[in-house]
């Protein structure tokens, strides 16, 4: 990506240093109810446990890990490179949603959405306490709505080459925008209906709409990457990227790799076919209101 005149964005914190945490109480793991960890996160944390064997309530409550000094708390690691990228592509996507929430593109959601507002980039490494409880980097990137905080341990970009054989400056630029598209759907009040409607979802029913929400962040993350184009910021054959990104984490995908066999009601990010076809919504139309999977006939 052409990123070099891009300004570094002032809401990135970096809160690495070392050690674990204990929350208050003496609590560990991740509350996944009443508002807290994000679909990303969930999912995210569901994908990994399941690809490499892990038990998901191990990544949750792994050892009850110990709280760091003061000192290794107030720590923080020197600039890597791959801050300043992502720095750069954070502000990338507040210039863009900026412009759509002033010019009302965002009030087909809320007729009320009419300013962005940042949210904040957390750099972590390990382990991290959020408002929606204690993460490891195992579940990978994820946006909390308690916090208005997209958390990411940068070694998932390792993952992403190694392990999903999805390596790319655009590829993890996606990996941002889908997170900050769950962001926006928190400001538009996409994640406050989802989480009313939760209750009286049977599992297979609030996968389904676990899916949509997925969905929609990647068609999110796809009006990003349109603008990005129309500025001239990517390099031929830079979408292609993206796209292997998308079909790489696609639930079938991922699936198959692990078991061998698709189970689709357990779907909660959508198949491939759909991930790159939502995110290609997006990026070819550069229109938000292109990317209303809930109201879709079909996904």
């Amino acid at each position: 990506m052409r990123l070099d005149d891009e300004p570094e964005s002032t809401n990135v914190e970096n809160q690495r240093g070392g050690g674990g945490f204990r929350l208050p109480g003496g609590g560990g793991g991740i509350p996944v109810t009443g508002g807290h960890l994000g679909f990303g996160g969930i999912v995210l944390l569901i994908i990994f446990a399941v690809l490499f064997r892990i038990n998901p309530l191990d990544l949750l409550n792994g050892g009850q890990p110990t709280l760091p000094s003061q000192t290794q708390q107030q720590a923080s690691a020197p600039t890597r490179p791959e801050d300043k990228f992502v720095s750069k592509v954070l502000h990338s996507t507040e210039t863009v949603w900026s412009k759509q929430f002033a010019a009302g593109a965002l009030h087909y959601y809320d007729p009320k959405a009419s300013a962005y507002v940042d949210p904040k980039l957390v750099l972590f490494e390990g382990s991290i306490a959020t408002g929606c409880g204690g993460a490891t980097a195992s579940v990978g990137p994820f946006y909390c709505p308690a916090d208005s905080k997209v958390y990411l341990d940068t070694s998932f970009f390792d993952d992403l080459k190694q392990r999903f054989a999805a390596p790319g400056e655009f590829a993890e630029g996606y990996v941002i925008a889908h997170e900050v598209g769950h962001h926006v759907q928190d400001l538009v009040g996409i994640s406050a209906q989802a989480e009313q409607a939760r209750g009286s979802m049977s599992g297979k029913q609030y996968n389904a709409f676990s899916v949509k929400m997925e969905l929609q962040a990647d068609c999110f993350a796809g009006v990003w990457g349109h603008d990005e184009q129309e500025m001239g910021k990517l390099d031929p054959n830079e979408l292609d990227e993206a796209l292997n990104a998308a079909t790489a984490i696609g639930d079938d995908r991922l699936q198959k790799q692990s078991q061998g066999y698709v189970v689709p009601d357990s779907f909660t990010h959508g198949t491939s076919e759909q991930r790159v076809r939502w995110f290609k919504r997006g990026f070819d139309s550069g229109d938000p209101k292109q990317c209303d999977t809930f109201h879709a006939p079909s996904l």
